[in-house]
């Protein structure tokens, strides 16, 4: 059997005033009614961060700063698998249009367990609670 391309794809765990932000997917998508931090596919020739910075402002219509990254995640799904490029932001201001996503909320990092997660997406979020020491102090 041939090897399975693996999909370069980029989202953004933007940070504002404590929370985070998160996206469920509309019901036309892969995967679908469930959360996701926000993101897209990498197109040929552009950086990872490139990239996120773009699909943010096509899927949002917001800027973003990029203020650090966390470790890829390589996840396979029954029709193909992506690896996932997070990055931790924060939000640069102006109202949030979601474009492509069923509805957004900004959640305390903690909630983040209450809902139901795109696979690749929970590998990101428990990483990211690791890495910011919320799952040490609770804060």
């Amino acid at each position: 059997m041939p090897e399975r391309t693996i999909i370069p794809v980029t989202c953004a765990i933007i940070v504002h005033e404590g929370k985070v932000l998160i996206a469920q997917r509309n019901s036309r998508a892969s995967n679908a009614h469930q959360w996701e931090f926000p993101g897209g596919k990498q197109e040929e020739g552009e950086s990872a961060e490139e990239c996120l910075i773009r699909e943010i402002k096509e899927e949002l219509s917001i800027g973003i700063m990029i203020t650090g990254k966390l470790d890829p995640v390589t996840h396979h799904y029954p029709d193909k698998s992506i690896r996932l490029i997070p990055f931790i932001c924060s939000y640069k201001g102006g109202p949030v249009h979601p474009e492509e996503h069923k509805k957004i909320l900004w959640v305390k990092p903690g909630e983040l367990s209450r809902f139901e997660w795109s696979a690749a997406d929970i590998k990101v979020w428990h990483q990211y609670l690791e890495k910011s020491g919320y799952k040490k102090t609770g804060r």
